[in-house]
């Protein structure tokens, strides 16, 4: 990696903060206490936990009790799916088309079990279809679960709309909130979801951390027995340097999320500017998105192509989901809003973070330039 290498690909990953980092350094130079012990040191290490689920709970609009820590989004996704369901008789399990592979494959695991699984269409704009949704609901269904924002275009959902429609047929809503956290407001009871996922790296916090919210009326089977840590729903001794540092994150994602967002936006609309002079196809573009996402494709260019062509160039970007990066396939989430797969296949993912500037993007707009006219060329000499 070059040492003037640009990252524009927070929404698979963020670096970790500073103070996260200063927060989570004393529990792992001095980690003596299990907090499930009675003497000092457990106390230290259960009054520490207690703070993060409290500052968790804050950030969401939650009850501290309604936090559940997990090793990340994935667990927090299959927890709520595969524990839900364990506790219903086999019925229907509805997710969106445009879901990601944690929430999808922990789905469709349950189809071996006597479960039928639907998928919720969207349209061209990347947005559940209510009718079609209420269509599906009127086969009894235990649970939908919807992503608040999309991992790749960045498309909002209306969880409220959602979560009405689903109670109305008698079914739970669990929600993916791993990219929404820390760049839209969240407030779990505002929106309805009876479960939602979270995680830490996504908000320059630690990876291998997470959370489920879950609304209290949900009743979950554990996807790990043991020692009944975190109220007997993840057992397994906590790893109280992540959990804290996932704390803080959430506490500083929340106290500086309209600062951060608004200059966010201005980026944004500074680079889909530039990407409209190259006659780029921008996704979902006039849907309500994250503020810092714009997935586009240029004309004639293959996407993972432009990926690696902007990578030797000091460029970090992707071509889709950091969790489908191996596949070759036009994205599903695409496909599913009704894109041609010629022009999936050229789809780019530029996710801005804290740490970019207006001169960074910039600079990133002329490599596209340059690309696409050096592309061009290429393609003139081969005819």
């Amino acid at each position: 990696m070059s040492a003037e290498a640009i990252y524009f690909d927070h929404n698979a990953t963020t670096a970790l903060d500073s103070r996260v980092l200063e927060a989570m350094l004393p529990h792992l130079r001095n980690q003596q206490g299990n907090p499930t012990s009675r003497h000092s040191f457990g106390r230290a290490a259960r009054q520490a936990i207690d703070l993060a689920r409290e500052q968790v709970a804050a950030a969401v609009g939650a009850h501290p009790s309604q936090v559940t820590f997990t090793s990340g989004g994935t667990e927090a996704n299959n927890m709520a799916i595969k524990g839900i369901a364990a506790t219903h008789t086999p019925s229907q399990v509805i997710v969106s088309a445009t879901e990601h592979p944690a929430v999808s494959r922990p789905a469709q695991s349950l189809l071996g079990r006597g479960w039928k699984m639907a998928k919720a269409g969207v349209g061209d704009d990347g947005r559940i279809d209510l009718n079609a949704l209420a269509t599906l609901l009127q086969q009894k269904t235990a649970l939908v679960s919807v992503m608040t924002a999309n991992n790749e275009t960045g498309v909002l959902q209306d969880i409220p709309a959602i979560a009405e429609l689903a109670h109305r047929y008698g079914s739970l809503l669990h929600t993916d909130a791993v990219q929404a956290l820390g760049k839209i407001e969240l407030d779990f009871n505002a929106l309805g979801a009876n479960a939602m996922s979270l995680s830490g790296h996504k908000i320059n916090g630690p990876q291998g951390v997470g959370a489920l919210i879950l609304d209290k009326r949900v009743d979950l089977q554990p996807l790990l027995e043991g020692g009944g840590q975190e109220k007997g729903l993840r057992s397994g001794t906590e790893n109280i340097a992540a959990i804290v540092g996932f704390g803080l994150a959430c506490e500083l994602a929340k106290r500086e999320l309209a600062r951060h967002a608004e200059r966010i936006s201005v980026l944004r609309k500074q680079f889909e500017a530039g990407l409209a002079e190259l006659g780029a196809t921008v996704f979902g573009q006039d849907a309500a998105r994250l503020p810092n996402t714009s997935f586009f494709a240029l004309p004639n260019i293959e996407g993972e192509t432009l990926v690696m062509a902007l990578d030797r160039q000091g460029y970090a970007v992707a071509s889709g989901s950091a969790c489908s990066s191996d596949s070759i396939e036009p994205s599903h989430v695409l496909l599913a809003m009704g894109v041609a797969p010629e022009i999936a296949r050229g789809a780019v993912r530029v996710s801005l973070g804290a740490r970019n500037t207006a001169a960074e993007v910039e600079s990133l707009l002329q490599t596209l330039k340059n690309e696409q006219l050096r592309m061009k060329r290429m393609a003139a000499v081969a005819v």
